[in-house]
């Protein structure tokens, strides 16, 4: 672990209780380390949606090299083929 800095951290009433429900559980030895494993589950998360935000701007991008999108052909032959199923399931 690296420098360690003290910091005071304001919390809700409900929150107070959470932290402290978790040391007096046994879960956890303080308050800082319901805070520490807290904050890193936050680092990761934040991370993890950071690169998926990444992937979708990189989708974007490809789809915008792609060109203009073109009509889809095959709507009315879907439409037919649900319509065949649907009739011969029907008899």
């Amino acid at each position: 672990m690296g420098k360690v800095e003290k910091i005071s951290v304001a919390l809700t009433d409900e929150l107070l209780a959470s932290v402290q429900g978790a040391v007096k559980s046994g879960d956890y030895a303080s308050s800082s380390e319901v805070v520490r494993e807290a904050l890193r589950q936050w680092k990761t998360r934040r991370t993890h949606d950071e690169q998926a935000a990444a992937a979708l701007r990189q989708l974007v991008a490809e789809a915008d090299a792609s060109g203009p999108s073109q009509p889809w052909e095959g709507r009315e032959a879907l439409k037919q083929h649900f319509r065949t199923m649907r009739d011969g399931h029907d008899r």
